[in-house]
Formats: C-alpha cells, structure tokens, sequence
C-alpha cells in the first residue's frame, strides 16, 4: 500500500494509524518488521513527516480472508446484488490486524462477492461504521460493482439515515456544506478542515426532546463519519457517541445513528429499487430515555 503525506510535522505512527484505520500498536509492529519505508528508508515511528513524503507499507497477511458462518439480516439479494441490514458493533470489512468477524467474513460465507477491491474488501460499494447500524448494499460481481459505485460517485445513490443529537434543534431543516479531512489533532479523528474533500449532509427534525432532537439526514457525499463529524460541528454531537462530542455516554453501544432508508438504480435492470430498515433495539433504548 502507498501513501502520499499531504500535511507537515506528522508522526508516522499516528499518520499510518490514521489512513490505515488500525491502532498505533499494530502499525509500531509494522514499523520494527521492517514492512514499512518512507521515501525508499527504514525510519522509526516518531519520523516526523513532511509533504510529499512517500509512505509504502508492504504488510502482508499469510492467509486470506476466512469465510465465516454468521447470522446475516439480508433484505434483498438476486445474482448481482444483496441488501444488508448491518447489526451493530459488526465492521464492515477486514484490516491490518482484523481478519475475521465481518461482515465480509460472514458474506463470503453466504455467498460469492466481487473483487474490484481486491482481497481486502470484496464487494463493498460503501461502507458504514462499525457501530452504526442500518442498510448497505453489497456487489456480487465485477460488472454490479462497477456501476453501483460510479452511481455513488455521481450522488445518485439516496440514503437517508435517522440519528438523535444532543440539544434543541430549532430550526426544521438545514444543510451541513463543511470540507471533511483526517483531524491534525487525533489521526483517528476526522475534522471540519478548509483543505478537506467536499462533504454536505441535509437534515429535518423530526421530534423534538427537552434535551436532544430526532432526525432524519439524507447524504450527499460519503466522507468518513461524514454524519458525526457535521453535527458535533454545528454543536448537536450524536448521542452516545463514544468519539465526537464528548457527551454523556448511555452504554456501549455506539453512536445512535441508522442507515435507515437505501434507494439505487439495479446494475442489471435498471430499475430503480428502495429498501427501509427499523431502527435497532440498541438505538431505541436509548431513545426511550428522552421520551
């Protein structure tokens, strides 16, 4: 794997940590095996990095991905493609140093998956976080995959989801435009930065609590934690989320946000097809605190 640095004054292992999505530990056993150079050299891990620097992590696992037998919430599947629903606290696909227990693992089990992505991620089109709950759509071939994730590019992918924020939102609707990139402060993080990608997130209200405010977001990128990071940036965090907004926490559980609504044109058809999902007992026990 390659990877370009496009900020200074960066450590390596928490930059690594970071694209990689993997904890500082795995990337410090990457570094001392000597599976990682930067621009064509061994370092350590506190190298500072600079921009333009080369990183290439030439981590290797010995076996590939394990097909596991798993419950699967599966709400629509033909030859090209499956609607999942996606429990929570599932990951979607394996990483360094996680190779077993995902949704991946659990669908390679089920069934045959495409490989645009290679081994890593077979049939993913998109992808949401592990403790966010709700709808995914999952290619069964190379051609499926193709045209589903150009119509993801294209924003013509509808996806609605259902999360509860802490405060009054007074307003009944709004718009989130604010860039998205990886946080300078926390490599796991991601930020509201001027030099981030393009990231615009809608809303309405739907019910109104004394503490905290139900509603429903309809994406129209797809930036890494995209929803979390927009709301705690206007000052309305997800409940119970355990990274933004440094909130009250309920359980374990995870942030209260669901995929809930998941529309696409078939790759094959050309029909246009639309899934809903209820939401998790996991987010309506926390629901019920408020109510």
């Amino acid at each position: 794997m390659k990877y370009q640095v496009k900020e200074n004054d960066i450590r390596l292992d928490n930059f690594l940590a970071g694209v990689m999505e993997v904890s500082r530990s795995q990337v410090t056993k990457m570094i001392k095996a000597k599976e990682v150079l930067v621009n064509g050299k061994l370092v350590k891990a506190g190298f500072m990095l600079k921009t333009g620097d080369e990183v290439i992590v030439n981590h290797t696992e010995v076996d590939g991905l394990v097909p596991e037998k798993m419950d699967l919430d599966i709400v629509y599947e033909d030859d090209d493609v499956i609607v999942v629903n996606k429990a929570n606290g599932v990951v979607v696909h394996p990483g360094a140093g996680n190779r077993s227990g995902t949704l991946v693992n659990g669908l390679l089990y089920h069934t045959k998956l495409s490989d645009v992505n290679g081994d890593e991620r077979p049939g993913i089109v998109h992808r949401i976080d592990a403790y966010t709950t709700g709808l995914l759509m999952v290619a069964k071939n190379n051609k499926a995959h193709e045209i589903l994730a150009e119509e993801l590019a294209l924003k013509k992918t509808y996806r609605k989801y259902i999360a509860l924020v802490w405060g009054v939102i007074t307003s009944d609707s709004g718009e989130v435009d604010a860039p998205i990139g990886r946080s300078k402060n926390d490599r796991k993080k991601m930020a509201v930065r001027a030099d981030g990608k393009e990231a615009i997130t809608h809303f309405n209200v739907l019910k109104r609590f004394d503490k905290a405010t139900l509603i429903e977001l309809r994406l129209e990128t797809g930036r890494t934690h995209q929803i979390r990071v927009h709301m705690d940036y206007i000052g309305h965090p997800v409940v119970n989320d355990p990274v933004y907004g440094n909130r009250k926490l309920f359980d374990d559980s995870g942030q209260c946000l669901h995929a809930k609504e998941l529309g696409f044109v078939h790759p094959r058809t050309g029909e246009y097809m639309q899934f809903d999902s209820e939401l998790p007992e996991c987010f309506t026990n926390i629901l019920k605190n408020f109510e």
